[in-house]
């Protein structure tokens, strides 16, 4: 096994890029040159002078040329050798990962023999091991240290100066006064303290109900336990119950009854979703333990994790369980504080998006929906969406991750890749958000796979875009407060669609150049129809509106002109 991990070491470093021999200029013809200018003869001052100015030209041309074609040589050697790097780091991650047969147990766990470690293997799906999680960096933090990524970032902030100064002006001009009331985000917060309540309420039942019927499970499948089906039928049926009520109509009831306006709405939704899919995970992850010990009895006690690291994965910012992360050795304060104040203005960014860009644009729409106006009204939504989602990906997967990252020292910060170099929407799929792509892969695909035994993996496929479009529809209905599936339609048409047709063999900056004008489209139309949408219901609405007319798009009917506009 040394030998072989030898010669794959030596084989990788002989792929490495060598250094270029520059054979194509000499110094010494350089020198030779220069000495054969001071070796000429004195044939006058205006002679010598003629002959010293050429022969001086000609050096400094040489070396310009040289210097030219060694920056470019360094420069094209650096990325040649980075990329090198990248692929044999990546390579070395993946190998160590292969021969991790599982998961590195916690430091309060009790010691799992060979055997039990074995029929944890048997109880996992059979495609290989689980997410291995390692100590790197977030790839925005890398990028922002190199002069010319960092000047993107400031071009942003420069946009963002404009977008205020422009709204100053305006309201300046309209109202003779600066007007700085912020309205639209007073709005969309409304009722926070409720929402702060109601996190409350969901986070202490989700920290005290699943870890202790999971807990009271594990000591049911002892010995001294007359009837252990009979057990994980009633804890089962209760864990189901709490699923359904308390993490499943409770925060819909309180968002529905108080009306609570967007922004408040996607806070609890998202949070409901969250804890969700943190629970499933803690309990995907610990019943075949509890399983593998309850056939063979080897150890005392059955391998229920601790409260403690029960705990600490609620708040890590990842969705599969682990007992124990890889940690960094301290909390960097003021990066905590840089994070939380780069999502602030984020919020101020969006803001100014939609006072500026959305607001007037759709405000002043007020006919039927013809081809013409939707047409219009896409491409016009196109600059919008294409901010918000630059500012979503910014605010949440970098620096509010990565916040919470910092403050729990959790040193896998890999919650990206670099979606934006896709060539394909399946490459996209998977870089964009690593995270909610990981419980989607391992709890979704691969146990589908597990389940039917490798049969139907066009079918887990499917399944997986089902259960992602599902998801994103039901957070939208329950936040905007009306049935409109744009966002099914397109992950369920489009995006599976364009999974096929721009796959992984897809390569070439064409493939990039479709897969930014698609996405951008996309978020033209999210945000053009949702707008749409939301401004008709505020001026339709039915007073007794039946199951259909709830269903049915409010701005495919409705028409607020006055009359004489209409004419």
């Amino acid at each position: 096994m040394a030998s072989e991990d030898d010669n794959g070491l030596r084989s990788r470093s002989r792929a490495l890029p060598r250094m270029p021999i520059f054979s194509d200029f000499n110094s010494n013809s350089i020198v030779e040159e220069s000495s054969e200018g001071t070796d000429q003869p004195d044939c006058g001052d205006e002679h010598k002078t003629s002959n010293g100015t050429i022969e001086v030209e000609r050096v400094i041309s040489k070396k310009l040329q040289l210097k030219r074609k060694a920056e470019y040589l360094k420069s094209d050697l650096i990325r040649q050798f980075d990329c090198h790097v990248n692929e044999f780091m990546e390579s070395l991650i993946e190998e160590s990962a292969s021969l991790e047969p599982a998961p590195v147990p916690a430091v309060f766990s009790p010691h799992l023999s060979d055997k039990e470690r074995s029929k944890l293997r048997h109880l996992r799906p059979p495609h290989g091991p689980g997410k291995q999680f390692v100590n790197r960096r977030s790839l925005l933090d890398e990028l922002f240290e190199v002069n010319h990524i960092r000047t993107i970032y400031h071009m942003f902030i420069a946009l963002l100066i404009l977008f205020i100064l422009s709204t100053l002006v305006v309201d300046f001009i309209d109202e003779g006064r600066l007007v700085l009331d912020f309205d639209l985000l007073v709005y969309a917060f409304g009722q926070f303290p409720l929402v702060v309540c109601t996190w409350i309420c969901m986070f202490l039942s989700v920290l005290v109900v699943p870890y202790t019927l999971f807990q009271l499970w594990a000591q049911s499948q002892s010995e001294s336990c007359s009837n252990p089906r009979l057990w994980t039928m009633l804890l089962g049926s209760l864990f189901s119950v709490y699923h359904a009520v308390g993490l499943g109509l409770l925060p819909i009831y309180v968002v529905v009854s108080h009306a609570l306006p967007p922004a408040s709405c996607f806070a609890i939704i998202l949070e409901q979703v969250r804890l969700i899919m943190k629970v499933h995970s803690f309990v995907r992850e610990n019943v075949p333990r509890v399983l593998s010990w309850a056939k063979d009895k080897t150890s005392p006690g059955p391998v229920v994790p601790q409260f403690s690291q029960y705990l600490y994965f609620l708040f890590a910012p990842t969705l599969i369980y682990r007992d124990k992360y890889p940690r960094n050795p301290v909390i960097r304060w003021g990066y905590v504080a840089t994070k939380f104040l780069q999502v602030l203005g984020c919020l101020f960014y969006a803001y100014y998006v939609f006072v500026r860009l959305c607001i007037p644009q759709f405000r002043i729409s007020r006919g039927l929906f013809d081809l013409r106006a939707m047409v219009l009204c896409v491409f016009n939504s196109i600059l919008p969406g294409a901010l918000v989602l630059f500012l979503a990906f910014f605010a949440f997967l970098h620096c509010w991750l990565n916040a919470f990252a910092e403050m729990l020292r959790f040193a896998d910060r890999m919650f990206y890749k670099d979606w934006w170099n896709s060539t394909s929407f399946a490459n996209y799929y998977r870089t964009w958000n690593v995270v909610v792509h990981d419980w989607l892969y391992y709890y979704v695909y691969r146990d589908f796979l597990w389940i039917s035994q490798k049969r139907f993996r066009a079918g887990a496929m499917f399944f997986v875009f089902t259960v992602s479009a599902v998801v994103h529809e039901y957070i939208l209905a329950i936040c905007f407060g009306f049935f409109y599936p744009v966002l099914f339609c397109l992950f369920m048409c489009f995006g599976m669609m364009f999974n096929f047709i721009l796959h992984d063999k897809r390569k070439g900056p064409i493939w990039n150049i479709i897969m930014w004008t698609t996405l951008f489209l996309g978020q033209g139309v999210i945000i053009c129809l949702y707008s749409q949408e939301w401004y008709a219901q505020r001026h339709c609405p039915l007073e007794e509106p039946s199951l259909l007319e709830l269903l049915k798009p409010r701005s495919w009917s409705c028409d607020h002109r006055s009359p004489a506009d209409r004419l």
